[in-house]
């Protein structure tokens, strides 16, 4: 696969299970604990929702010492080319990256580290067909976005730095990527012109946290609690599956965290 090629096509995922520690999970704004039970059911309907997609889905263990490790895509990278390691801020989450090298290791040929210096989390990279986008953030620094470049670079990859707005925990919190030329975004982050040259649909207001949505083959995928942006997705003639993100919801997740995709 090329970067040109359709980035949102994927038959393989790692996903890792939820521990009963994920109820103490980071998050910017407490609006209540979610309840492991509820975390558990969501993480379930979104595995089957791979696999009737038509993804193998490898499915690694609870690390019960790390409440946010469900949050998968944050430790690292994959492309059909290798892997990048990254390396988070959170002191909580710090340990998550070694957690995830054997099974890099046991998929990819090629498993590169983050350079020495500064921070990357998963969350803040939108890979689209013409450049994989890094949102400065409070968890993504320019040290660790500068660093990732020149990885992506070893892998045939064009890295490109943006910034995520204020007070926006990750750059994918505000947008996922359609199809080759359309996103999915908030109007506070189309408007600051990083997706010039893409047709954007916009989320409806109040429904900010919708654009957390995943693109898998033919299927995005989207909390069912948006029912105005789902309604928004179809009139613009995409197919959507819809499924429970409440409870990730209150820890500050969505749809494009809890799995590492890519094509084999």
């Amino acid at each position: 696969m090329t970067q040109h090629d359709e980035v949102y096509r994927f038959n393989r995922a790692i996903v890792r299970r939820p521990a009963r520690s994920v109820v103490s999970g980071l998050r910017a704004e407490d609006t209540g604990d979610p309840t492991y039970e509820g975390v558990m059911a969501e993480h379930d309907a979104y595995i089957t929702a791979l696999r009737a997609n038509n993804v193998d889905v490898t499915i690694l263990p609870a690390l019960e010492a790390f409440p946010d490790a469900v949050f998968i895509e944050d430790p690292a990278l994959v492309f059909t080319q290798g892997s990048v390691i990254l390396r988070s801020c959170a002191a909580s989450r710090a340990g998550e990256a070694q957690a995830i090298k054997q099974a890099l290791q046991e998929s990819f040929n090629t498993v590169l580290n983050l350079p020495t210096g500064g921070f990357v989390e998963g969350g803040d990279v939108l890979v689209t067909p013409r450049s994989v986008m890094i949102g400065l953030s409070a968890r993504t620094d320019r040290q660790g976005a500068e660093g990732l470049v020149k990885q992506l670079a070893a892998l045939g990859q064009t890295g490109q730095i943006v910034q995520t707005p204020p007070d926006v925990l990750h750059f994918k919190t505000d947008c996922a990527l359609l199809d080759e030329e359309t996103i999915l975004t908030t109007a506070r982050l189309a408007r600051s012109g990083v997706f010039d040259g893409f047709r954007t649909v916009l989320v409806p207001d109040g429904e900010e946290a919708a654009a957390n949505a995943l693109r898998v083959n033919d299927m995005v995928f989207i909390g069912s609690d948006f029912p105005k942006t789902i309604a928004l997705l179809a009139e613009n003639n995409f197919d959507v599956l819809t499924m429970p993100t409440s409870q990730i919801g209150k820890i500050d997740a969505g749809l494009s965290c809890m799995s590492l995709r890519w094509q084999q």
